[in-house]
């Protein structure tokens, strides 16, 4: 018997011929620009590589004609399909269950079409159009929003007027369910446990994404409303916003309200923070340093964390947190980011298996001990609308309580992942700490200002680095506040006047320093200097130093790591403290040390001497870590 699933979108139509006899998927594909020029149709048969052609359809009609040609080819002479399983975005609260298709069912979709404008009338195309072409042939509608129907009313009641809620539907429906009931259901299956005894957080993470919350089979909760563009930070969707920034943004901006509406959809989440929409664009350019992707898959994680957080109080605890869909099955560093300090939830992460789950490799990533298990399942929506076509097709319903999936088998749909055994971890290397006290490095200029022209710095004892010292000469730094009398002056001299103080001096000047890497002064605060032969003011200059390790290219390459990397860093003493983002600076003239300042090294009970221990080097660490608690501050570049 064989089903075609379908999956019409506005302008492209998904695709795929599935053999339930012998359970094998025939041929897949997906016709993009439908009703545009240049129509190109990917046809996948078996496991052959895809075939790229160009067509022309100008409808969804056109576009089914076209695939029911090359689909037919592949079927032997008297077989044909036997019957059409539709995706079907919106249902309202009138399905919760997948349906057959007849009139009445076809009007309903109809009358739905104000909650899903650009999706429901493209899935009516494809039904006529199987109507049309294949009349005799049984079709199944399968709804994204049936599986949120068991959310109980105080998880899907908006607190609105009454009327617009009885009158109008507003209310919360949710969507991607298809493919959080595929994924749920499938890890029971890998965990070898009853879907009925399972808390289970359901991340479906792509270029368009939802969290669910699925207690023991059904959905109580979900991240998406009444329409997509709720919920967690998307692709261009901007997910959870205050609702009075639209009113807002009309009267300052002049935009209507269907224009913030259309820049919410289609202009915002990733692409307004970053100019990309593609998690892989991001990440890449966060490794390159791009401050606007780091501090945006900052904001990403955090929504996913959230959501995550508050279904499983919702739920009274979590048994499996799962990802799914494009970032979810390919983004190690997200889903790192998303479970992160979450010990209470006894999550272990295993970071190779973590790594490792990509790229259609699927298993639980966490170690076995975990009391949490987070685990990467390949969603596959069209095997449900498969399964639930041929149920009906049976006379079978889906929505029963007995009813099982294939998926669900724990003999057949799940191998746990192994590794090649991991390389013996080489001896620590101790790193030496160098607790930075307040200190002035000085432009020749504002040099001869403060002590008399073409003054020399007299040394009074050599610095760890090479070349440099500290100098005999002090100033007085004053600030709005107070003054800091004493503060020594380091040499050589510089391009450009720096003062690296402490939050603690900061707070005694009464000045706003923003954390930042020595050297990155621009748009920083300033305050008056007080020498011998005169004073000065700077304007910018003052800054806190970003905690950072100095090394030699021979250490670096000994670590694996390169200049401006980011790494974790634990320390020895009495206290034993683990500092995150430390920043790497690697040159030629540098021998290996640390840099904390005094604020830190107090909270750390360190002196200098102190030993620390380099725990990981990861250039995404930075995103692990809360925003720093300067209000001015910024990442180094």
């Amino acid at each position: 018997m064989n089903i075609l699933a379908l999956n019409c979108g506005s302008s492209s139509l998904k695709y795929q011929l599935f053999d339930w006899k012998s359970h094998q998927k025939l041929a897949s594909g997906l016709v993009d620009r439908i009703g545009q020029p240049g129509t190109l149709i990917r046809h996948e048969v078996g496991g052959r590589p895809a075939k790229r052609i160009e067509a022309r359809c100008a409808d969804h009609s056109a576009a089914i004609e076209r695939v029911l040609a090359m689909l037919l080819e592949l079927l032997p002479d008297g077989e044909g399909v036997r019957a059409v399983g539709h995706r079907l975005v919106h249902g309202g609260d009138r399905f919760a269950r997948s349906v057959l298709i007849d009139d009445e069912v076809e009007r309903a979709i109809e009358e739905l079409i104000p909650l899903a404008p650009l999706h429901n009338p493209a899935n009516l195309a494809g039904i006529r159009a199987i109507r049309k072409l294949l009349p005799e042939v049984p079709q199944v509608a399968v709804f994204d929003t049936a599986f949120h129907q068991t959310m109980p009313e105080q998880a899907y009641v908006y607190p609105v007027l009454r009327e617009w809620s009885e009158q109008y539907g507003v209310r919360r429906y949710g969507f991607h369910g298809t493919s959080h009931l595929y994924v749920s259901r499938r890890v029971a299956g890998m965990l070898n446990r009853p879907i009925e005894a399972l808390r289970i957080i359901s991340c479906h993470v792509g270029n368009g994404a939802s969290v669910s919350a699925v207690k023991f089979g059904k959905s109580i909760d979900t991240s998406m409303g009444l329409t997509p563009l709720a919920g967690v930070v998307m692709g261009t969707r901007s997910g959870d916003c205050d609702p009075g920034m639209v009113p807002y943004l009309h009267a300052r901006t002049g935009l209507g309200f269907e224009e913030i509406f259309e820049c919410l959809n289609r202009k915002s989440g990733m692409l307004g923070m970053t100019g990309f929409s593609d998690l892989r664009d991001i990440e890449s350019r966060h490794g390159e340093g791009d401050l606007r992707c780091t501090h945006a898959l900052r904001v990403y994680a955090y929504s996913l964390k959230k959501y995550i957080g508050a279904y499983a109080a919702a739920m009274n605890g979590v048994d499996a947190i799962v990802f799914t869909a494009g970032v979810g099955e390919n983004s190690p560093v997200v889903r790192e980011l998303a479970i992160s300090e979450m010990q209470y939830l006894g999550i272990k992460l295993d970071p190779r298996l973590n790594q490792a789950a990509i790229r259609g490799v699927e298993g639980v990533i966490t170690e076995p001990g975990s009391a949490t298990k987070v685990v990467v399942v390949s969603t596959n929506e069209e095997q449900v609308i498969v399964e639930d076509t041929v149920a009906l097709l049976q006379g079978r319903s889906p929505a029963a309580a007995d009813f099982r999936y294939t998926f669900e088998d724990p003999d057949q749909c799940y191998e746990p992942m192994e590794l090649a055994p991991a390389r013996p971890a080489a001896p620590p290397i101790p790193i030496p700490v160098a607790v930075s006290n307040r200190h002035v490095h000085l432009s020749r200029a504002d040099l001869d200002v403060l002590f008399g022209p073409g003054y020399r710095l007299t040394p009074l004892r050599p610095l760890s680095q090479p070349g440099q010292f500290a100098a005999q000469e002090c100033v007085t730094i004053q600030g709005p506040k107070g003054r800091i009398e004493s503060v020594r002056i380091l040499g050589p001299e510089r391009k450009a006047t720096q003062i690296e103080i402490s939050q603690t001096d900061a707070y005694k000047l009464g000045v706003e320093a923003p954390l930042r890497d020595s050297g990155d002064i621009a748009g920083s605060g300033g305050l008056q200097l007080s020498g011998p032969r005169g004073e000065l003011t700077i304007h910018e200059g003052v800054i806190l130093s970003w905690r950072h390790v100095h090394m030699h290219t021979s250490d670096a390459a000994r670590f694996g790591l390169r200049d401006r990397d980011h790494v974790r860093v634990r320390t020895g003493g009495e206290r034993s403290v683990t500092f995150e983002n430390v920043l790497v600076r690697v040159n030629e003239a540098f021998s290996l040390e640390m840099h904390l300042d005094t604020d830190e090294a107090n909270a750390a009970l360190l002196r200098n001497g102190d030993r620390a221990l380099l725990i990981k080097a990861d250039m995404k660490a930075v995103l692990a870590v809360p925003e720093p608690r300067i209000a001015e501050s910024r990442l180094p570049a």
